[in-house]
């Protein structure tokens, strides 16, 4: 499992496998590339992040996947002092699920996503699609 790193450290590319380890593996990811770019494991930006990468990775691994396919985690530095999260999955559907039943056990997740992230959405790409999500980024801690 080799990652892509472009122009200084500012976008990190992972194909991942489209299951539970690889959601998860997802998260892991995220919390060290924002430790290297300087917000630790334990604040609320790396925290953030992660938890928008499990919802994210989640709804790709769960309703985006397509058999033999892996899903895409981008994280992207933007010069705003934004993180740009961008998870694509095989699965050209964009067409979103959110809570329609108050007792239903899923749907929450983009309601989770909405509530974090400074703005979210969802994009076509060449096969499937990408939703992304951005996270204003406080100073790195020293």
């Amino acid at each position: 499992m080799k990652a892509e790193i472009s122009t200084p450290a500012t976008v990190l590319t992972q194909r991942l496998s489209a299951t539970p380890r690889g959601a998860r593996l997802a998260r892991r990811l995220t919390a060290l590339q924002l430790t290297a770019w300087g917000h630790p494991y334990d604040s609320e930006v790396n925290r953030t992040a992660q938890q928008l990468v499990a919802e994210l990775a989640a709804n790709a691994v769960t309703h985006g996947r397509v058999p033999g396919r892996d899903f895409e985690l981008r994280l992207l530095l933007l010069p705003e002092g934004t993180l740009r999260i961008e998870v694509s999955d095989a699965r050209g559907d964009r067409q979103l699920r959110f809570v329609n039943e108050p007792e239903g056990e899923s749907g929450r997740g983009l309601i989770l996503v909405s509530l974090l992230a400074l703005t979210w959405g969802v994009a076509e790409r060449g096969v499937g699609k990408t939703v992304w999500a951005e996270l204003a980024l406080k100073e790195p801690e020293q």
